[in-house]
């Protein structure tokens, strides 16, 4: 295949996986309306447990025959598992999207040269993330959300920040670029999917206080969103996992990669000194909660604080600093101009 074809192929994918993670966000949107209803376990055990009898006495009841309402979960699990079976098929064309992107330069190299190239290997690495934890943080609830995340990012990515593909500069061919973005995009990833937790806790955490109330019962989305201490704790880990990824790839790799291309280790580039900004949030985010016991929403709000300096550093310096920065990797090739002298 030819580099242009190539080039079709990665777009062709995108459009594709697009539709694949919007057949999955419907199929999970479904799953959780299929459920709204349904009165999750540990509320309708506390209902049980506190059923008034005779004179006002609460005992336990006994189980009552099912009902429609009984057979929704049944639902839901199959729309969960249609979900999440459309999330892999579109992570895979995902996958595909991302490595033709790259075999279509001329020469090849790596896939995120620019904007639209890291945004489309960065929502990957999201959802692949939340692909291998989803068994082991039980990460259903997270579906609708990642799933929609991605797609509204993808369809940013291909309306305002396409660009046809260039090769990178001379001075950029290194193998500390391929080093330092493949471990800056792993730990965008993994504190994308603690900001989401945070921002749940957050939300589940108002709409508790605000039914709790008002004395209305709980019911929905939300309440079946795990117990708040279950949320706060896998956002803690997601990024205490993303923190050294960043500490490698701002603070080491980074400082190494620029040496190589400008001859210097740090030059107050605003990208550089906003990674450093980054850096020093999530650290206080994570000292906070060894030290002081910070827990809650006060954690939560710190790691949003981080979460927005990283993806302004990311999209903010490209808008504000424009030229100012010097890591934008890719260049238009050289053309070249022949003068014709006649006569």
């Amino acid at each position: 295949m030819t580099h242009e074809q190539f080039e079709v192929l990665s777009n062709q994918a995108v459009a594709a996986c697009g539709v694949a993670y919007f057949l999955a966000f419907l199929a999970h949107l479904g799953q959780w309306a299929a459920g709204r209803r349904a009165v999750p376990a540990e509320a309708e055990v506390a209902q049980r447990a506190t059923a008034p009898v005779g004179g006002g006495t609460s005992v336990a009841e006994r189980p009552t025959t099912a009902s429609p309402v009984a057979e929704e979960p049944e639902r839901m699990q199959l729309l969960g598992r249609v979900g999440v079976a459309l999330t892999v098929v579109a992570a895979a064309v995902h996958a595909l999207a991302v490595v033709t992107r790259g075999l279509a330069a001329d020469p090849v190299r790596v896939p995120w040269g620019n904007m639209y190239e890291f945004t489309l290997t960065g929502t990957f690495f999201v959802v692949l993330g939340y692909l291998l934890l989803y068994k082991r943080f039980g990460l259903s609830w997270l579906s609708p959300v990642v799933t929609g995340f991605v797609l509204v990012i993808l369809m940013v990515d291909v309306l305002a920040l396409y660009e046809q593909v260039v090769p990178l500069q001379d001075s950029l061919q290194s193998p500390w670029l391929v080093i330092h973005v493949v471990a800056a995009v792993i730990a965008t990833a993994a504190f994308t999917i603690g900001g989401m937790c945070s921002v749940l806790y957050l939300v589940k955490s108002r709409w508790e206080q605000r039914t709790d109330a008002a004395g209305r019962a709980r019911g929905g989305y939300l309440a079946r969103l795990p117990e708040l201490a279950v949320l706060d704790r896998v956002a803690y880990r997601t990024h205490a996992f993303g923190f050294p990824i960043w500490t490698f790839a701002a603070l080491i790799t980074g400082p190494i990669w620029a040496h190589y291309a400008w001859g210097r280790y740090w030059g107050w580039d605003p990208k550089e000194v906003w990674a450093f900004i980054t850096w020093v949030v999530y650290a206080a985010y994570l000292h906070a909660r060894a030290t002081s016991g910070w827990k809650g929403s006060s954690a939560a709000i710190i790691a949003l604080v981080g979460l927005a300096t990283l993806w302004f550093n990311f999209v903010g310096i490209n808008f504000f600093f424009g030229s100012g920065s010097q890591h934008s990797y890719a260049a238009p090739e050289p053309t070249a101009v022949v003068l014709r002298l006649d006569g």
